[in-house]
């Protein structure tokens, strides 16, 4: 497995717990908190939970974006060294060498013309 395969699967399993998180959150400041501590009521461990996902969000929003960036750089990498390859005169590792199509001479010869006039 490469490297950026590996960003890959980190990148989607935190893009999936980021949503996870933000589902769980309600825009109007309910959400979890609300449905164990009531409306207006405010409970020490429901302010707790509500400091937990807003954390939570955060710093999975963070390592999303770092794990971006160093899959952006992982690719770059690759990307540079085949340029690096070309511009010395090496063939990169992983490409082919075109097949050259065989000479047969046809550009010299002329067509055949046939008269279909009547």
């Amino acid at each position: 497995m490469s490297t950026f395969t590996i960003f890959l699967a980190l990148i989607i399993i935190v893009a999936f717990l980021l949503v996870v998180v933000i589902m769980v959150q309600n825009p109007k400041g309910g959400g979890l908190s609300s449905s164990f501590g009531g409306g207006g009521q405010q409970m020490g461990g429901v302010k707790k939970t509500t400091d937990f996902l807003d954390k939570s969000t955060w710093t999975l929003a963070t390592v999303l974006l770092v794990l971006i960036l160093l899959s952006n750089v992982t690719i770059m990498d690759k990307t540079a060294s085949a340029e690096n390859d070309v511009f010395e005169g090496q063939q990169p590792a992983n490409t082919q060498v075109p097949a050259q199509p065989q000479n047969n001479n046809t550009a010299t010869q002329q067509p055949v013309q046939t008269d279909t006039a009547q």
